[in-house]
């Protein structure tokens, strides 16, 4: 686990669903592609509350709404966690080193207010 702000709950995270996993016995079914499976599976289930809504219905999400939200966010949260658990990823450490990476394929004053993929700049 890296030392960076957020690293000790995160760890904490990946311990209590070790142990919610062992309690159940789902190892065995969590194996990493089940685990890409079932957060795709997750992110799909996400996706559909903000199926066929405006941009703007989208950010002003009704307060039920937002809480199903949260719980597929949730589910996405969880398998991605799980996930890097069992490949021995430390997801805050990739995630710095891709951002790192993403500061250089997007430099400011090529990306700046543009959707444009990196190799179109």
């Amino acid at each position: 686990m890296s030392d960076t702000p957020g690293g000790s709950e995160l760890e904490a995270l990946r311990a209590k669903l070790r142990e919610f996993i062992a309690e159940r016995d789902w190892a065995q079914f969590h194996n990493p592609k089940n685990l890409a499976m079932a957060l795709i599976a997750e992110a799909g289930e996400l996706v559909e509350h903000f199926q066929w809504l405006t941009p703007e219905q989208a950010e002003r999400l009704p307060p039920h709404a937002l809480t199903e939200v949260e719980h597929e966010l949730a589910d996405v949260f969880i398998f991605l966690v799980e996930l890097a658990d069992r490949l021995e990823v430390d997801l805050l450490a990739a995630a710095e080193r891709k951002l790192a990476l993403n500061a250089q394929k997007y430099p400011v004053d090529k990306a700046r207010g543009r959707a444009t993929k990196y190799n179109k700049l």
